[in-house]
């Protein structure tokens, strides 16, 4: 493990302060949220999107079915209690990812059952 030493505002300081023992989690996190996409699922879903696909694609859109193998592998591990802290990150990627979906099938229903005016 690396030592590393922080300079920091004094107002961020006081803010992790209570929060110290979990820095490293923290700083996890916020690589998370700011790193590109990783995964294949991710970039299946952008070059999907990216290809301008009609509304009744995006309904009947379907990860390939090795990306369905491979968040199978992560919920099972998951469930067994033995994924990593790189696997969890994955995982709640996809969560989010599923998610975002979802919102984005709803409303190409909408746009396949109702006629335009």
């Amino acid at each position: 493990m690396v030592e590393l030493t922080l300079r920091l505002p004094d107002d961020l300081a006081m803010r992790l302060r209570p929060v110290q023992d979990r820095l490293t989690e923290i700083i996890e996190l916020g690589l998370r949220d700011i790193a590109p996409a990783q995964h294949a699922l991710h970039n299946e879903v952008i070059e999907f999107l990216a290809s301008g696909p009609s509304a009744q694609s995006v309904v009947a859109f379907r990860p390939s079915v090795e990306a369905q193998a491979h968040v199978a592998e992560l919920l099972d591990k998951n469930r067994a209690g033995l994924l990593t802290a790189d696997e969890q990150s994955e995982l709640d990627q996809y969560e989010s990812l599923d998610y975002l979906m979802t919102l984005v099938k709803a409303r190409a229903r909408q746009h396949v059952t109702q006629p335009h005016e």
